[in-house]
């Protein structure tokens, strides 16, 4: 198991330039390991508001207080200058999100976090072949999460960096401490699994099997955001810092994300590593296509192009656009709407400071996978989608 661990985190660190890697099995438990490493218990961590809401879940369930930061209306980075110093005079750290692999601007956050005395955390989650400030996005803070459950779509995996090895005994002992035995079913169940959904794409029964994935309850969303559940969610709150308390939110879409792999979900771990780099190929083609339409932020020409996960195009009706989309079988995925501070409310977390640019970005971006850009901009032209700007979101 370790040797197997090894050869994953020595590709990982090769990618990274030498950045200390430590496997775990899901982005999410690399992301409590960091929080639990580097920030105190009832510290306050400044976050996106367009995010997964398990992220929102992962930083709970780490004792800590989410603080939404303000973003930009164009492609929902971080807007580290609409962050007000008494804002940053409360913060234990800060955590990036590279939305859909659009960098966050993480050399002035971390000259900001240096300037307050507090650790960067990176989600590179979407992120894995993006750049920001001449290196890897997640080579700028304390500690970086990436999932090998995007890009890679390994459907398990990801890991834990840090700048510092010095870190990695105790970040070792309390991953292995967490993790959950492995268990044959789910191993079976992991490797089946692509061939189920391949079979059932053939076969065209893609939506009798979400009819009955929901009728055993293994759909848990029956809308974009999960159900908050806020009188469970305040029962919780006090045994923080835990997993346990918080499963039932940490464990949707992902239910393995603390299993412990076994032998044949690292080899598909290992082999969906080994071809990143021609879907990183794949993405950064499909992006550039998608960046100079009509649809996209204006700023292609701008900036170098990065293989996102997922080009946010910017529409004026997004859920006509999803159901134009799905009418010629393109599933649209990673929406976040509404913003976190809007879907949790202040009992959980602190407001933006200036949510409409945030409300406006995930009201309006239709995230598309790069590989469908050309399918994808045929449908939504024929289908009269008019693209969207920002105009008085702030």
């Amino acid at each position: 198991m370790l040797s197997a661990y090894a050869d994953l985190e020595g590709r990982m660190r090769g990618r990274l330039g030498g950045r200390e890697c430590l496997y775990v099995p899901s982005c999410r438990f690399g992301l409590y390991l960091a929080l639990r490493h580097w920030c105190p218990p009832g510290g306050r961590v400044l976050m996106s508001p367009v995010n997964d809401d398990v992220i929102l879940f992962v930083v709970l369930a780490a004792g800590l207080r989410p603080v939404q930061a303000p973003l930009d209306p164009l492609d929902g980075s971080l807007d580290v200058s609409a962050v007000p110093d008494a804002v940053w005079r409360g913060l234990s750290a800060v955590l990036t999100t590279n939305l859909y692999g659009n960098p966050d601007p993480a050399p002035e956050l971390r000259a900001r976090c240096d300037r307050s005395g507090i650790p960067l955390i990176e989600d590179a989650a979407h992120a894995i072949g993006s750049t920001v400030g001449g290196r890897p996005v997640g080579g700028h803070g304390e500690a970086s999460v990436f999932s090998l459950s995007k890009h890679a779509a390994a459907r398990t995996g990801g890991f834990l960096t840090f700048a510092d090895p010095a870190h990695r005994a105790e970040l070792a002992a309390a991953r292995d401490a967490l993790l959950q035995p492995t268990r044959a079913t789910a191993e079976l169940a992991h490797l089946a699994r692509p061939y189920a959904e391949s079979a059932l794409r053939a076969l065209r029964l893609t939506r009798a099997a979400r009819a009955a994935f929901r009728l055993l309850g293994l759909d848990e969303r029956a809308g974009i955001r999960m159900p908050l559940r806020p009188d469970e969610l305040k029962q919780a709150l006090p045994e923080a810092p835990a997993l346990d308390p918080f499963h039932s939110w940490l464990r949707v879409d992902l239910h393995d994300y603390r299993l412990r792999p076994g032998p044949g979900r690292l080899r598909r771990t290992a082999h969906a590593l080994a071809a990143l780099d021609s879907v990183l190929d794949a993405h950064l083609a499909g992006t550039v296509r998608l960046s100079a339409s009509e649809y996209a932020d204006g700023r292609a020409g701008a900036r170098a192009p990065q293989p996102l996960f997922r080009v946010p195009l910017l529409v004026t009706d997004r859920d006509a656009a999803v159901a134009a989309l799905a009418r010629h079988r393109i599933t649209t995925g990673y929406l976040y709407d509404p913003p976190l501070d809007t879907y949790a409310g202040e009992v959980f977390t602190d407001p933006s400071p200036d949510p409409a640019p945030a409300a406006w970005f995930a009201r309006h971006a239709l995230p598309v996978n790069p590989r469908h850009a050309d399918r994808a901009l045929a449908v939504l032209r024929a289908s009269g989608i008019a693209p969207a700007r920002p105009g008085g979101a702030r």
